[in-house]
């Protein structure tokens, strides 16, 4: 495989595992920010914040596919 292949390749990987990243950032955030603005806590924050954590961990193993 090329050099520029592989470069290509890299910055695909890079950018898909950056939106999982940043899908997760948002999980996480609603997950504390929804029940901050309402004033009380929410029984669905945790889950929100679960899912945020377990799109992180998957960002995390896309990364494991650059070359």
């Amino acid at each position: 495989m090329s050099g520029t292949s592989t470069t290509i390749h890299n910055a695909q990987v890079q950018l898909l595992a950056t939106l999982v990243n940043n899908v997760a950032l948002g999980f996480i955030g609603a997950g504390f920010i929804v029940p901050a603005v309402n004033g009380q806590p929410s029984w669905f924050a945790p889950i929100w914040v679960g899912c945020g954590v377990g799109l992180h961990y998957v960002a995390r193993l896309i990364l494991r596919r650059l070359r």
